[in-house]
């Protein structure tokens, strides 16, 4: 998703600096990125970090901002993550949970911070809005079983981002806009590598929603952020969950959000009594995940 996102953008006129732990897909990727800019002007970097390293984002800005001429980015998007599908029983799961947890959630919480401080430091002064875009899931709207280790690492994306579109109200000098996209299941090698843990309920109850390709993610996100919305959601299964979920969350339009509102509750009260029938179908048919009678992987 990152690297269809970085190819969108620059075929729309950004500058772009792509940040990931392996080089040599960097420079694979910088390719593909300046390949498709719309002007010969466009600047391209890239920069090696580990997003679940301690003290990783000063260090990328600090970078960033000695290649662009002593100015800081303009937007920045957080798009690393990983997810590590696990019954909360199993042996690994806490360990995976810690993982999950510090390169989805720290990852993107360092990046924040790191931001902010140079964004909002004394006596900066800008009229256009600065751009902090978090990548959340759809998991942190509607939770099921098999993601214990992953769902909250995104449900704290979103309380961070929540907290942080009422924070940054106390900085008019310097306006500064949050977004978080919640995209679904996205065809990767990441999604691969997920599958090789999943518990074979969770695939089963995820089974009618099926993945998407990182462009067109990466496409109906971008168009969402250029619409303003605060929370961007790539379907209309994810838009429901949206509504379903806000709470005291910023609204992308009241009058519709508040609508759909009103109207979710009603979906999930069959939705969630049709996919515990299938948990509790699944139990009966399998008996106890730890006794290897059933299938335990997708």
């Amino acid at each position: 998703m990152g690297l269809s996102a970085a190819t969108q953008l620059a075929a729309k006129g950004a500058h772009v600096i792509l940040v990931s732990r392996n080089v040599g897909r960097l420079e694979e990727a910088l390719i593909t990125v300046r390949s498709a800019a719309k002007s010969s002007t466009q600047r391209f970097t890239y920069i090696s970090a580990d997003v679940a390293e301690p003290g990783y984002a000063s260090r990328v800005i600090a970078e960033v901002i000695a290649w662009n001429g002593g100015a800081a980015p303009d937007i920045v998007w957080c798009v690393a993550g990983m997810s590590t599908p696990l019954l909360w029983a199993d042996e690994a799961s806490l360990v995976a949970a810690r993982r999950n947890m510090d390169v989805n959630y720290f990852g993107a919480a360092e990046m924040a911070h790191a931001i902010l401080r140079e964004w909002l430091a004394p006596g900066n002064r800008f009229a256009e809005p600065k751009h902090l875009v978090f990548t959340s899931s759809v998991l942190a709207l509607f939770a099921i079983v098999g993601y214990g280790p992953y769902s909250p690492s995104k449900w704290a994306i979103r309380g961070l981002a929540d907290t942080l579109a009422m924070e940054l109200i106390l900085y008019p000098d310097t306006p500064v806009k949050v977004h978080v996209v919640f995209p679904a299941t996205i065809t990767s090698p990441g999604f691969a590598r997920e599958n090789q843990t999943k518990p074979a309920i969770t695939a089963e109850l995820e089974k009618e929603e099926p993945p998407e390709t990182p462009d067109t993610v990466a496409r109906r996100s971008i168009a969402g952020l250029e619409r303003g919305d605060y929370f961007v959601t790539v379907s209309f299964l994810g838009n429901l969950m949206r509504c379903g979920a806000l709470g005291g969350s910023e609204r992308n339009n009241w009058i519709t959000d508040t609508l759909l509102g009103w109207l979710v509750p009603i979906i999930y009260f069959f939705v969630l009594r049709s996919m515990n029938s299938s948990v509790i179908s699944w139990a009966r048919k399998y008996g106890h995940p730890a006794t290897g009678s059933g299938p335990a992987k997708s």
